[in-house]
Order: structure tokens, then sequence, then C-alpha cells
């Protein structure tokens, strides 16, 4: 296979990975600048392949060899079996061509760490801390590809990740539950009287939903400040932006009273392709 054909079909690989595991990040693609899709989509397939890694493992230790695998790809250590991982390869190209800090990269794969044990989340600095590496990471990290690169970035990411992040770990309580792990901090589950024990049973309490609102609230705080920042960014990246506009629907849907917060309410393509859509054409995501 020649190298522009080995190159087409690890891009292919990535889109398509994004596509089937992570498809509102590859909605937002489809509104970005052609020139930078392909960068996306190799950080968007990085993103999905080291958080899914608990998810494949049956040990810590499998988890913590795979993890290590990626470091050592960005420390320039595992290119021995870079040719065979189209992910692996993508992420390095989008590294050299957008100038993506490693050290960046790598703090996103040592916070996946957290994931494949059960330790609970102790408080909200912890969490946030764990989301600054992971979901804002990545927001900055693709605003950068875009080429937003200005002194409020990273505010504009930090603001953006916290409240993508936070909804998703609501969104996520009754997988988490199930495997007996839980995001949410157990500061925030004691100062409600939310028992972990009945949490990891899957039994929907009062305490837990008053904890839950709590934690949403956070989200929405987060979503306002990123979203009174979008207007002043040029118009090519708020693309990157877009899955916030699924943020406050996801918030909306979570605080019905009739929502079980343990069943997982997934949006369809549909919807996502829709929402994004309207989103793209209106303020504050269109200039």
């Amino acid at each position: 296979m020649s190298g522009g054909a080995s190159e087409s079909s690890s891009a292919a690989f990535c889109a398509e990975l994004v596509r089937n595991q992570d498809f509102e990040s590859y909605a937002a693609t489809l509104f970005a600048p052609l020139r930078c899709r392909r960068a996306l989509l190799a950080l968007y397939a990085f993103n999905v392949e080291v958080a899914k890694v608990r998810q494949q493992i049956t040990q810590p230790l499998a988890g913590e060899v795979r993890l290590q695998w990626w470091t050592d790809v960005l420390s320039g250590e595992g290119h021995g079996g870079v040719e065979g991982n189209p992910v692996a390869a993508e992420l390095l190209l989008a590294v050299r061509d957008h100038g993506l800090p490693v050290e960046r990269l790598s703090r996103l794969i040592e916070a996946h760490q957290f994931d494949l044990y059960n330790d609970p989340m102790p408080d909200m600095a912890v969490l946030e801390q764990y989301l600054d590496d992971t979901s804002c990471a990545v927001f900055s990290l693709a605003a950068r590809v875009v080429g937003h690169e200005t002194d409020a970035m990273d505010h504009l990411a930090r603001d953006a990740g916290l409240a993508h992040g936070i909804a998703q770990v609501i969104a996520r309580l009754g997988f988490d539950a199930s495997r007996r792990q839980s995001f949410v901090p157990l500061q925030l589950l004691e100062r409600h009287g939310a028992d972990p024990e009945k949490m990891f049973a899957g039994q929907d309490t009062p305490a837990l939903r008053a904890a839950l609102r709590e934690l949403a609230d956070g989200a929405r705080s987060h979503l306002d400040k990123a979203m009174a920042v979008l207007p002043e960014l040029p118009p090519e990246p708020r693309a990157v932006y877009l899955p916030l506009a699924m943020v406050r629907r996801m918030l909306n849907d979570l605080a019905r009273a009739s929502n079980n917060p343990f069943v997982p309410q997934p949006a369809s393509r549909l919807r996502i392709l829709w929402t994004l859509w309207r989103a793209s054409h209106a303020r504050p995501f269109h200039g």
C-alpha cells in the first residue's frame, strides 16, 4: 500500500471511529473548516480510544499498560507500533501539523488512569481537575487545531469542558453505577445525605436527585459563561464548541421530574444533527 493510500485509510478509520463512538463530536466537525477536519477527527478518535480503555479490560494493570502505550507514542518511544495503529499515526500527524502540545495530551492519558479503579471521586475540586485534564483539554486542543489561540482561549475551553463533562457525568450515572464506579463527588453525595450503596444498587432517591441537581446547576453556570464568550470569537472556531448546544438540551432533559437518572437517554443522530445545525445558524455560534 502506498503512503498516500495508507494515510487516506488511517483518516477514514478515525472518521468512522468517531462517527460510531462519539457522533456528537463527529457532527461538529461537519461545520468546521475543511482544512481542519482531519486533525479534529484524529484528536477525537484519540480521545475515544483512551476514554474507552476501562471498558476493554478486566484488570487495572491491563489498562495501565494500554495507557502507557499511548504515553510512549507521544514521547517518541512507541513508534514501532504506530504504523499498525491508524489513530496513533493520525494523532502524530495532527501534533506535527498543528503544534498540539504533547504535554496536554499526555495529561489527558494520565487523568484516565482514574477510570481503571473504583475509587470514589472525593470532591468537586478533584472532579474539576479531572475534567480540566480530559473534557476541557479536548476543547482547548480542538480550538488550537482551528487556529484559535488567544489569552482567553483556555478560559473558554475550561468552562465549555466543565459544562460538557459534568453533563456527561450525570448522563452516565447508571452505566458507571452498574460498575460500582462514581464520578459524582462523594462529598456532594454526603452533603445531601445520599447513600452511595443505594446509588450503586440503582435506587432513585430524593437525596441523590438533590445532589445531581446541584451538580447540574454547576454545569449550567459554566455553560452560561462559555456561551457569553462565544460571540467574541471569529466564526470559524465556533464550530468546535457546537456540542455545547447538546449540553443545554441534555441538562433540560435531566431536570424533568419524570426522568430516571439511571436510565440513559441518548439523543438520536438525527436529533444531534438537527440541534447542531440550528445552533450553527444562530447566535452565539453564528457570526
